[in-house]
């Protein structure tokens, strides 16, 4: 690919696609967060009474990650808001700001923005991290949990000291270094290689969805602020601040927890995932996705969506 395809960066209104839903700009913990919202068509309920659904995307994505299930959560009566990192696609991209705390405190923000008290947050890949955190960091504003293709954070940095049980572990690690990762996310290449890489083998990723991915990460910042949520994961290991986010989170969660994995997940395995259990004294549910690898909503998106609409009705 020619060096000039570094150089070339895209306007954020890339990420503002039509659909049955709407597009907002909320301010949260400082910034502005743009979100994607799909209200309730069924059902009688007003639009403050609906249960609030917040969808937090994974890497390298950005809320187009959950279009399959917006509009279904919506139609099933709730009030679905998809939104884009920090870092990402319509958002703020500051400088810092990538750890955990913060992050759980702009979700937290964005869903008081949004006029609710409570939300049940679901979480993929990178954002299940986040989702996993929200009841010890965010316990007013979390009603339950939801995450797909992720380990509690606790698990997922554990398995550090057992690398063949992370496969997608060698790219954590490379993303330490500077500025090649950016690069090549830039590219479009490293782009298509997790896409690839992470899903179960078949014909996901199609053309159009690299081509989203790898476009909306030329959004100019984008490249670097995804990468800083896991040189964050990695060395705050030893630093004051990610000591004091491992003691918050191992707190047992309360809330409801309802968590997906892959067979074929290609970034995370299925066993250590399934361990995450033991972080959980509420209701916890564990489903495997058959024949799926590690991007639920896109792969498998009819069986996610009538998974988390089954759990959901089952909430108190």
């Amino acid at each position: 690919m020619s060096p000039d395809v570094e150089r070339v960066t895209v306007d954020a209104s890339v990420v503002l696609d039509d659909g049955p839903w709407q597009h907002r700009f909320v301010p949260a913990n400082g910034s502005r967060f743009h979100v994607v919202e799909a209200l309730p068509t069924s059902g009688s309920a007003g639009l403050q009474d609906a249960p609030v659904v917040v969808l937090l995307h994974g890497f390298p994505q950005f809320w187009w990650a959950w279009r399959h299930q917006l509009p279904a959560l919506a139609a099933a009566g709730y009030r679905a808001v998809a939104m884009d990192l920090r870092g990402y696609g319509g958002s703020d991209k500051p400088p810092r700001g990538y750890d955990i705390p913060t992050l759980a405190a702009d979700v937290a923000g964005v869903i008081r923005s949004l006029g609710a008290s409570e939300a049940v947050v679901v979480g993929h890949g990178s954002g299940g991290w986040l989702a996993w955190s929200m009841p010890a960091l965010a316990p007013r504003t979390t009603r339950a949990v939801a995450v797909m293709g992720s380990p509690h954070p606790l698990q997922a940095l554990a398995a550090l000291a057992a690398p063949r049980r992370v496969p997608g572990l060698r790219h954590v690690l490379a993303f330490q270094t500077p500025m090649l990762p950016e690069r090549r996310l830039r590219r479009g290449d490293l782009v298509a290689e997790l896409l690839r890489g992470w899903a179960a083998p078949g014909a996901w990723p199609d053309p159009e969805t690299v081509r989203r991915y790898s476009e909306a990460m030329r959004i100019p910042s984008v490249a670097h602020c995804s990468l800083e949520y896991y040189r964050w994961a990695v060395r705050s290991r030893v630093r004051p601040d990610g000591l004091r986010f491992a003691r918050v989170v191992r707190r047992t969660i309360d809330v409801p927890v309802l968590q997906l994995h892959g067979s074929a997940d290609g970034q995370v395995a299925a066993a250590l995932a399934r361990g995450s259990s033991r972080y959980v004294r509420g209701d916890y549910r564990w489903e495997l996705v058959d024949r799926a690898g590690h991007f639920l909503p896109e792969e498998a998106p009819q069986r996610t969506t009538e998974l988390l609409l089954d759990w959901l009705a089952a909430l108190p």
